[in-house]
């Protein structure tokens, strides 16, 4: 998985079959790019072949080697087994299409099977079903993603309001944002009984931001039919959050963003000069953020979204950082524990789409199989198959 791979991320999904079909598998922790060692099969290879994968046939005594020579102590590398495939859900609305969001576009391409679901299978308790599930472009707070001055008379905007607004009725709820703050804290009790959470874009503050003010309404009459509570701010509670802490909500229904969580277009500069980097962690003793920080390269193009960064003073003490623009206070890149679970958060659209707007078209991954951003995705979806005692950080 060094730069001689042809195709990274479809390397993803011949290992995720693989590891469902019964082969012993095994995660080379920064071992030429974080490699994958399976036991020979004559179907395996001719999958590799047939998709353009690349591979290397090694006897033996020459796995014999590379395992002695990724477990010495003078290297920063480690071997975790990769024992069961995870059961994959993604949180999709109604009209969904694999191109809305880029894991689902990473798991389209690689073939790794998954689930939809939406508000309805949460609330009735489906999660228990899953072991990882994906949130990307969705707004917890039930303020429509705070599209309204630049899109409240777009036909997608309206028929979105009026699909959650009928979904909530369904689900017994007078209002969208009462019903966002029941799922988000379903969301948050699967991750607390042990399920992996992976976020990006705007589902990752929005999420944070709905736990926060699980008891007290901070959307505006134009969202939810009634006023906004005027001391919202005061009556956030922290301690209910994964990842974030002492943010100031953005209170004008006209201002596209939430809160000062997310880092702004002006704060970046020059997008041309716009780059994150990954930490090295130890592979030995920080398994966990070793494996979702595997890539062939450490120093990867950023991108944007509606959260297209974190600032670093409103995130947890608790919560590793695994990636940030050097020499700010911008990160990209963050994972933490909650209860038996995990949650990683990836601020960001498209990684291989530097400024996403409504409407752009799909990217084609078969344009960018050695994606640096992807791969961090997909590092999200193997993490869970590793060995349950290689998971503690």
């Amino acid at each position: 998985m060094d730069l001689n791979q042809t195709d990274h991320l479809k390397a993803y999904g011949i290992t995720f079959r693989a590891i469902g079909n019964g082969y012993k598998s095994d995660w080379l922790l920064n071992y030429r790019g974080g490699s994958f060692l399976i036991d020979y099969d004559s179907k395996l290879t001719a999958e590799c072949r047939l998709k353009g994968i690349a591979f290397q046939e090694v006897s033996f005594s020459e796995a014999a080697d590379i395992y002695s020579w990724v477990q010495s102590d003078e290297n920063n590398m480690d071997v975790v087994r990769l024992e069961k495939s995870p059961k994959i859900a993604v949180y999709v609305p109604p009209g969904f299409q694999p191109w809305d969001d880029a894991v689902t576009l990473a798991l389209e391409y690689a073939k790794v099977p998954y689930d939809k679901i939406w508000n309805d299978e949460i609330l009735k308790g489906d999660l228990e079903k899953y072991d990882w599930l994906h949130l990307h472009h969705e707004d917890f707070t039930g303020q429509y993603g705070k599209f309204y001055a630049s899109f409240s008379n777009a036909q997608w905007y309206i028929d979105q309001q009026i699909w959650y607004e009928q979904n909530a009725k369904q689900n017994g709820f007078k209002k969208v944002s009462e019903m966002m703050k029941a799922v988000s804290q379903t969301i948050k009790n699967f991750v607390g009984k042990g399920g992996f959470l992976f976020a990006m874009c705007s589902a990752t503050d929005s999420y944070d931001i709905s736990l926060a003010a699980q008891n007290v309404d901070i959307a505006a009459q134009m969202y939810d039919g009634d006023a906004a509570d005027p001391d919202a701010q005061n009556k956030l509670e922290y301690n209910n959050t994964l990842a974030f802490t002492d943010f100031k909500l953005e209170m004008n229904p006209y201002v596209y963003e939430y809160s000062d969580i997310d880092i702004q277009p002006i704060e970046i500069g020059n997008f041309n000069n716009d780059y994150f980097t990954l930490f090295e962690f130890s592979a030995k003793y920080d398994p966990v953020p070793t494996m979702l920080t595997q890539d062939h390269v450490s120093v990867i193009r950023g991108f944007m979204g509606q959260t297209t960064m974190f600032r670093r003073s409103r995130i947890k003490k608790s919560v590793i950082i695994l990636a940030e623009r050097e020499g700010t206070d911008q990160v990209k890149y963050i994972h933490g524990n909650f209860g038996r679970g995990t949650f990683t958060f990836y601020a960001g659209h498209d990684p291989e789409d530097y400024q996403h707007a409504v409407g752009d078209p799909p990217t084609d991954l078969a344009l960018y199989k050695n994606s640096l951003g992807y791969r961090l995705i997909l590092n999200n979806i193997l993490f869970p198959a590793a060995t349950k005692k290689k998971q503690k950080t």
